[in-house]
């Protein structure tokens, strides 16, 4: 009884953390920048009390769609890793490592090269339908190298291998690329979270919810399968057809990350290993949520830190996420090689 009470109460006090935080840094967000806004004028512009002001376009058409484009990307990639991470029984599996998100911007560099040569412009939901494919495309080639590879070492290898693959294709692309394509694809090449719409804040949102509540609906048969497919199978769960949804819950999280934001490295692989360490647990049900939370405060605290230490310069996302993220990962590398 005494131990129930403790876990509650840390499940509790992690919650209560990362909602707390997701506030401070979207405030810290919103007031930080190139024009500096006070907290009573950002109440003045949410009440209707500064329409027409500076301030109010700088909120409402900069600011707040790059911040919940920033927490909505952010927990879909995180979401993305312990999925990946499950499904490979591996903590340090995750879109980036494994290839995913170069082959999601292969097939986005694609559509954004050739599509709007011959129509003039692509939507949101055709990108995402691009990195889609292009994740499943890495995905499955890894899937492949892995029925050959037993050793989870030399597949990350593939991965990393793939992704150097697709990232080569993709320059080579970007060669024949018209000249205002390449300035577009360039910055987007690097990860960034600047330039976000309210149309593309609404298809993000839309996409990585539902996408994520149905993984919260399979927080059974995910806690079922971490206990191995023979414990999962005698309670009744199709591994075959429960693999393949992984990999396209996965992949559909990680295309959308890649459609707007392009390719962001380590939150996938940092983020749900920190969470369940501060849980101190892996049940699913508990897990997912506070993985979801734990990537949005991590990418709205990287993006804050890209746009501000070297304003009016900005750094690529990836960049920030690399400098926190690669030290967790490399920490659990020699973990688990100590273990």
């Amino acid at each position: 009884m005494k131990d129930n009470s403790r876990r509650i109460g840390r499940y509790t006090l992690v919650f209560a953390v990362l909602i707390i935080a997701v506030i401070v840094i979207t405030v810290l967000n919103i007031v930080i920048g190139s024009v500096n806004i006070s907290v009573g004028d950002i109440i003045g512009v949410l009440f209707g009390n500064a329409e027409g002001t500076t301030q109010s376009g700088i909120i409402w058409k900069i600011r707040m769609p790059r911040v919940f484009m920033a927490a909505i990307l952010g927990g879909a990639l995180a979401l993305s890793g312990f999925l990946l991470q499950t499904f490979f029984a591996n903590p340090i599996a995750g879109p980036y490592i494994l290839g995913i998100s170069s082959g999601a911007k292969l097939f986005v560099s694609f559509a954004m090269i050739i599509v709007t040569s011959y129509v003039g412009h692509v939507g949101s939901f055709e990108l995402i339908v691009a990195a889609f494919l292009g994740s499943l495309a890495s995905i499955g080639f890894v899937l492949l190298v892995s029925r050959k590879v037993k050793r989870m070492s030399m597949l990350l290898v593939a991965g990393i291998m793939i992704g150097y693959i697709c990232t080569a294709i993709t320059d080579f692309v970007v060669t024949f690329a018209a000249d205002s394509d390449i300035v577009n694809l360039h910055n987007w090449s690097k990860g960034s979270f600047s330039g976000m719409s309210w149309s593309s804040v609404q298809t993000a949102f839309f996409v990585v919810i539902i996408t994520s509540i149905i993984v919260f609906l399979l927080s059974k048969p995910i806690g079922a399968f971490q206990l191995g497919e023979a414990y999962a199978q005698s309670v009744g769960v199709n591994i075959q057809v429960f693999k393949v949804v992984l990999i396209l819950l996965s992949s559909i999280l990680s295309a959308c990350v890649t459609a707007f934001a392009g390719p962001i490295s380590f939150v996938g692989i940092a983020v749900p290993h920190l969470i369940k360490l501060f849980l101190k647990t892996s049940k699913p049900i508990i897990v997912i949520p506070a993985v979801f939370l734990g990537g949005s405060v991590f990418c709205m605290g990287c993006d804050l830190i890209a746009r501000t230490v070297f304003a009016p310069s900005e750094l690529a996302i990836s960049t920030v996420t690399a400098i926190f993220g690669a030290p967790i990962v490399i920490w659990m590398i020699i973990k688990r090689q100590t273990r």
